[in-house]
């Protein structure tokens, strides 16, 4: 009986170490434990993690997981895409005018969204104007907030959020701006980099 219970209590420990580490590295790689990510976005919208797990693209045990730090990263690039783009939906100055159909509706398309990476291309076309771009000046096939969300995707794909601050901090006398993108697009909010692709990308297309 006394062995059963040093066992559990063992167990016990290391699941607690385990949940601990994952958070850490979650913190690390996503810029905050996923579980404080998640919640905010589940009080906003009114879902249920298992409706939310739906819209990623996961299962809801898989998201309970991650949320509670039982597991560390999220292994597909498309659900990590997601999340930023529920996370942009959410920030955005128009979603508390938006009707729960107008959401549902949002939700829908970015369930149906793929991130775009190596393997795997695939972004919400648009159609191209003779000059290759689309109407509002970006690269055809993607709008301002697919493109930044691409960016850091594929950022937040090969280095964590400590690697990519301490690439910034080693760039920042010498090349500001440079230090700059790899802050927005590493570390920063979905409607923050999509802020600074409009203002730098956009901005530029259009005055020339």
């Amino acid at each position: 009986m006394h062995l059963r219970i040093v066992k559990g209590l063992v167990r016990l420990a290391v699941a607690e170490d385990t949940v601990v580490r994952n958070r850490a590295l979650q913190a690390e790689w996503y810029g905050e434990p996923l579980g404080d990510r998640v919640r905010p976005l589940l009080d906003r919208l009114g879902l249920s993690q298992s409706g939310l797990a739906g819209v990623l693209g996961l299962s809801a045990p898989m998201l309970s997981q991650l949320m509670s730090g039982q597991r560390a990263k999220i292994s597909n690039p498309a659900v990590l895409h997601r999340l930023m783009a529920v996370e942009e939906l959410v920030a955005g100055p128009a979603f508390d005018a938006m009707t729960a159909a107008e959401i549902k509706e949002r939700l829908a398309e970015i369930r149906a969204e793929t991130a775009t990476t190596t393997s795997n291309v695939r972004i919400a076309e648009r159609a191209p104007g003779a000059d290759g771009k689309d109407r509002d000046g970006a690269p055809a096939g993607r709008g301002p907030a697919e493109s930044a969300r691409l960016v850091q995707t594929v950022l937040r794909e090969v280095a964590s959020a400590s690697e990519i601050e301490a690439a910034a901090a080693l760039l920042a006398d010498r090349f500001p701006d440079l230090a700059e993108v790899l802050r927005v697009y590493g570390n920063g909010r979905a409607s923050e980099a999509e802020a600074h692709f409009i203002r730098k990308i956009l901005g530029h297309a259009r005055s020339r």
